[in-house]
């Protein structure tokens, strides 16, 4: 990449976020800029203080406070980008919302969806238009964001939709849970299931709008699985942490796919692990008992 670039991050503040603050800054140059965003003011400017002054780092980093529950707020940082830099041209979106094991699934699924599907649509519909040619898109969700891992009888609701079917399944699976009819139309209860199917699902639909036009200038919108990460976030959920990346490690990967000479076709709007495109259909549902899962 060359100079004068931009790139944003949102949920930077730790873990998987931070460490691709890190690797952009130290590839990026001094006269490109990282964005590090969070919720928490102190968090987010202290972070963004540690990584400037970290050994590598090349290109400028600040914080900007950023809830990605506020779609409004999503849709100015994209508009100040654009007026103050004509554009952004890394934006990688990795907010999640932190839940539990012993915690009830459906009274934190308002705002596990806020923070994971709301969040990801808004910034694909904002940042989608100001990313400049040559750009990357990319939206982090796991392994489990294959159709195969949900119910048969839900697969047509996200195969082939538009961002705004996307939308609607979303609030319809939403409102399932509230009214107690969730797992009668055969959604699972766990939430990470749907909820990355859909982030999955949004991204292919905002890629098959953008496909050809971005294809010939070298733009990249895809989502991405980094693999099992040693994190707060997800170190509850599993007994045998002995294959776990850390985020240092996980981010790497995905940094290639950021900093790739050019973009393969293959992976246009595809959900990429490690480089290499899932299969959309691949997967099976998952039993409740077997919720502890590998990303």
């Amino acid at each position: 990449m060359n100079a004068s670039h931009i790139a944003l991050v949102t949920g930077a503040n730790q873990g998987l976020g931070r460490a691709l603050v890190e690797g952009l800054a130290a590839r990026l140059h001094q006269d490109d800029l990282v964005l590090l965003t969070g919720r928490n003011h102190q968090r987010v400017a202290e972070a963004a203080r540690e990584v400037a002054l970290l050994p590598g780092t090349h290109a400028r980093v600040e914080g900007r406070v950023l809830d990605v529950t506020d779609t409004d707020a999503i849709a100015r940082l994209a508009e100040s980008l654009r007026a103050r830099h004509g554009g952004v041209d890394v934006v990688i979106s990795n907010a999640v919302a932190r839940l539990l094991p012993e915690e009830s699934q459906a009274e934190r699924a308002d705002e596990f969806i806020d923070v994971s599907n709301t969040a990801t649509h808004a910034i694909l519909r904002s940042f989608g238009p100001v990313l400049r040619p040559g750009g990357r898109l990319l939206v982090v969700a796991s392994s489990l964001g294959t159709l195969g891992h949900l119910d048969p009888r839900l697969h047509h609701l996200f195969d082939g939709a538009s961002l705004e079917q996307v939308e609607d399944v979303v609030e319809s699976w939403r409102s399932a849970i509230h009214h107690k009819t969730a797992q009668e139309a055969g959604w699972p209860v766990w939430l990470n299931v749907p909820s990355k199917v859909a982030q999955v699902a949004a991204v292919r639909a905002l890629a098959a709008e953008r496909r050809d036009r971005d294809l010939a200038t070298g733009t990249l919108i895809a989502s991405v699985c980094p693999g099992m990460v040693d994190t707060a976030t997800s170190r509850p959920w599993f007994s045998d942490y002995s294959g776990a990346q850390s985020p240092a490690q996980a981010a790497e990967a995905v940094l290639d796919l950021v900093f790739a000479d050019h973009v393969e076709p293959g992976l246009y709007g595809e959900l990429v692990r490690f480089g290499k495109a899932l299969p959309w259909y691949d997967g099976t549902p998952p039993l409740e008992q077997d919720r502890m899962l590998t990303p």
